[in-house]
């Protein structure tokens, strides 16, 4: 039971960076530019989050080749769903042009959700799988998250959506994550080692596509060349925590 709640509370705890976040927004004025640097930083805490902890987890509990086949199979699902949501209209990219319109609270319900479940899945499938819980994956999806919150409630406002509607719509992907979460360590609690490592490549290839595809080419939209560099440092406090923490 112990577990379970620590999972739960991993994910709702990972959910709720994007309520924080949409909070900052709402009250304050963050400059795009600051947004897009804490992108960039989250952009690289989650690479190393997902090179050191969730592909060599998947490496080590089952097989190269189950790890690289999740892998895969984690991307593809990801890219496959993002076109399908972009040409529904039901995809906002962050920072992208033009006030909210009707799909636009949908459209970030969707897009938080694709990102955020194979991100807190995750963790509850470390715990379930006797690894116990990553901090360097959980302070990663807290960081990737916030600037999230922070665009996407930006232009919500700007679009005419009232505080109700946003704090309604990010407080029920919060405890979205904390469901995922729950569900990673109870549905795979007691799968097989192999399945587990399937699973947990499954949400790196997801989540480095989500990289790739959305958080990198909005962070350089406004941080430009500095992009790397921010990324780089992201990168290197998480190899930090991961080996202080391992």
């Amino acid at each position: 039971m112990q577990q379970l709640l620590i999972a739960g509370g991993a994910g709702l705890a990972s959910g709720l960076a994007l309520v924080v976040g949409a909070a900052v927004a709402w009250f304050v004025q963050v400059p795009r530019t600051v947004v897009a640097a804490i992108m960039a930083f989250g952009a690289g805490v989650l690479i190393s989050a997902l090179s050191f902890d969730l592909v060599a987890e998947a490496t080590r509990s089952g097989s190269f080749w189950t790890a690289m086949a999740g892998f895969l199979a984690g991307a593809v699902v990801y890219v496959v769903l993002d076109v399908l949501l972009e040409r529904r209209g039901a995809r906002k990219k962050h920072g992208a042009a033009g006030s909210g319109g009707s799909g636009t609270g949908l459209g970030i319900a969707l897009g938080a959700l694709l990102d955020g479940i194979p991100e807190t899945a995750v963790q509850g499938v470390g715990l379930a799988s006797g690894g116990g819980l990553s901090v360097a994956v959980v302070a990663a999806v807290i960081i990737s998250n916030l600037p999230e919150g922070l665009s996407s409630t930006a232009d919500m406002k700007a679009g005419g959506r009232s505080a109700r509607y946003v704090f309604t719509v990010w407080g029920g992907i919060a405890l979205a994550c904390a469901l995922s979460a729950l569900g990673g360590y109870a549905l795979l609690g007691q799968a097989p080692e192999g399945v587990q490592s399937f699973v947990t490549a499954i949400a790196a290839g997801a989540i480095l596509a989500m990289l790739a595809d959305t958080m990198l080419p909005e962070a350089f939209r406004k941080t430009g060349t500095w992009t790397g560099l921010i990324t780089v440092v992201g990168f290197f406090a998480a190899y930090g925590i991961h080996t202080v923490g391992g």
